[in-house]
């Protein structure tokens, strides 16, 4: 039996996330994403937060468009009772399919005082910080959604000058499409002159193994859904500084 209690007063800090913190959502399929966003988000201060959002591995629009729901439930569960600097939705082709507007008010009607992103809207971003409009986009997406893209992409102002699809409806099976295969693809639509960058979407694929070796070789600038997302939260939170080895977008200010 204890004999004794102490009672001690403790001396409070700001948190392990004192500078920034960040919420993410993330598909509950997605084998990359927190992975990805492990590699790159190390700073002292600097803090993500997860929660995971149901969804099937079918990738079609109405499977996509399925998530809408729920995705202010999921942004509610992040840290509650604090508020967060940026929170990120975690899925480009459902950004596109329900809108980038959509995701913003599904969050911000939860969490009004948080910045929010998506990936094709980081996407964005990017391309106007590095200065490039003419675009070469790799998927792992089929046919249906890539349509979809091509469109969304070209009414927000990019030119696409190539496209490539790895054409697969599963997202379990996206994680395994093999850092070779997809550096590969890499550089052979890099060869095309009229590209200024190049932008590989989907949360799923594995990226941040190619971007650098990409971006040697070819000699432009190698984005990715993940890599694209994790620059632009911080933007947002006001982490600004570059960040060495992590390719050419995270020497570029928002």
């Amino acid at each position: 039996m204890v004999s004794k209690i102490s009672d001690f007063t403790p001396q409070m800090d700001r948190g392990i996330a004192w500078r920034a913190r960040i919420g993410l959502i993330v598909l509950a399929t997605d084998h990359t994403l927190e992975f990805e966003f492990r590699s790159l988000i190390r700073m002292p201060g600097v803090s993500f937060y997860v929660s995971r959002i149901a969804n099937t591995p079918l990738i079609t629009p109405d499977s996509l468009e399925a998530m809408g729901a729920l995705i202010g439930d999921q942004a509610g569960v992040l840290l509650p009772g604090e508020s967060l600097d940026v929170i990120a939705y975690g899925c480009t082709s459902a950004s596109i399919v329900m809108g980038e507007e959509f995701v913003f008010n599904q969050i911000q009607a939860v969490c009004p005082e948080s910045e929010v992103t998506t990936p094709i809207t980081a996407a964005f971003a990017a391309f106007r910080a590095l200065g490039v409009s003419r675009i070469g986009v790799l998927t792992p997406y089929p046919n249906e959604i890539n349509q979809l893209m091509i469109d969304y992409i070209g009414h927000n102002g990019f030119r696409i000058e190539a496209f490539g699809s790895f054409n697969m409806s599963d997202d379990n099976q996206v994680a395994r499409i093999s850092t070779h295969s997809i550096g590969q693809a890499l550089l052979e639509m890099g060869r095309d002159d009229g590209i200024e960058a190049l932008f590989l979407s989907c949360t799923n694929l594995r990226s941040l193994e190619v971007i650098r070796e990409a971006e040697e070789i070819l000699g432009m600038p190698v984005t990715s859904s993940n890599h694209a997302m994790a620059w632009h939260t911080l933007r947002l939170a006001g982490v600004d500084e570059p960040i060495e080895g992590a390719g050419r977008l995270f020497q570029h200010p928002l």
